[in-house]
């Protein structure tokens, strides 16, 4: 059940789909009434919420406002009808998490299961996306919380909790020569073949920024969207990884040997707690965000 007016829906359907008769074709109503009902609404408002040029259409200030609105009706639509299946028939809640890969494999997965003890009725969707995808995702409505990356400020999300995450480890195996230094720089790295998350990532991008600062052309032997493999190339004694501690368990840290950088660059990095901005949070999901809030303080 879509609880958006019918206006609503179709200007919520044009502004996805920029032409009226993709819209019509995903709603299976005719263009001309899509056409209607929008300039009931601009008539309405008092104001112009789409362009129109020969290849569709695009959103105005006025539209791009509403759109941001209209997403907000529909995630607290969602928490609504949520909550009263839950209060008539014991429904279980669905919180759906969008988190970065080097949150995924520690930190997000024990705060969900702890979380998971205290509450019967919670059904996790978690995905494990790019940061800018999970912020992407809970700015347009698509998941309730982002557990993310960031080297700078958000203005598209609020952020509930903010902490330094920097690319803080060199991860290699006890017999390896770096083993044995408290800290490692730029250029003890480039003496070593180097495992590290493949472009497009932030830890990977502060490197290759540090690299160029430097004049140093490190030689990357594995580069994955995953940070198990990673790891292993590490624990496998081939060389050294490049990880932050929220990528370790307890397991990594009593077999390998994390040796600390030393760059500024590698520092500025934000983790990020994120929810849709303008949206009254169902209790259950202000409930998850204050613990994963607390299970990532556990790091700081």
């Amino acid at each position: 059940m879509n609880m958006l007016t019918p206006a609503l829906m179709y200007f919520h359907a044009v502004a996805q789909e920029g032409t009226l008769t993709e819209a019509a074709g995903k709603l299976h109503v005719s263009a001309s009434a899509i056409s209607r009902q929008i300039n009931k609404l601009e008539s309405s408002l008092g104001t112009q919420l789409f362009s129109r040029h020969a290849r569709g259409v695009e959103l105005t200030e006025a539209g791009r406002l509403l759109l941001a609105y209209v997403r907000r009706a529909e995630a607290e639509g969602t928490a609504v009808r949520e909550e009263l299946l839950v209060s008539m028939q014991r429904k279980t809640r669905t919180l759906r998490v969008a988190c970065a890969e080097g949150f995924a494999r520690v930190w997000v997965p024990s705060a969900i299961a702890t979380f998971s003890r205290q509450h019967d009725d919670v059904e996790f969707h978690l995905d494990v996306v790019s940061s800018s995808e999970g912020t992407r995702r809970v700015a347009e409505g698509e998941a309730d919380v982002a557990a993310v990356f960031s080297l700078g400020p958000q203005s598209r999300v609020t952020v509930e909790h903010s902490m330094p995450t920097p690319v803080a480890f060199a991860l290699v195996a006890p017999d390896h020569p770096l083993a044995s230094q408290p800290r490692a720089t730029l250029q003890d790295l480039c003496r070593y073949k180097l495992a590290i998350t493949a472009p497009g990532s932030s830890q990977r991008e502060l490197l290759d920024l540090a690299m160029q600062i430097e004049g140093l052309t490190p030689s990357i032997s594995l580069q994955s969207d995953h940070i198990n493999p990673v790891i292993q190339f590490a624990r496998a004694g081939v060389g050294v990884s490049l990880v932050s501690g929220l990528s370790l368990d307890r397991r990594d840290r009593e077999d390998l040997v994390l040796v600390n950088l030393d760059h500024p660059v590698l520092r500025q990095r934000q983790g990020q707690i994120q929810t849709m901005t303008g949206r009254t949070q169902p209790a259950i999901l202000t409930a998850f965000v204050d613990a994963l809030i607390d299970a990532l303080e556990l790091f700081e």
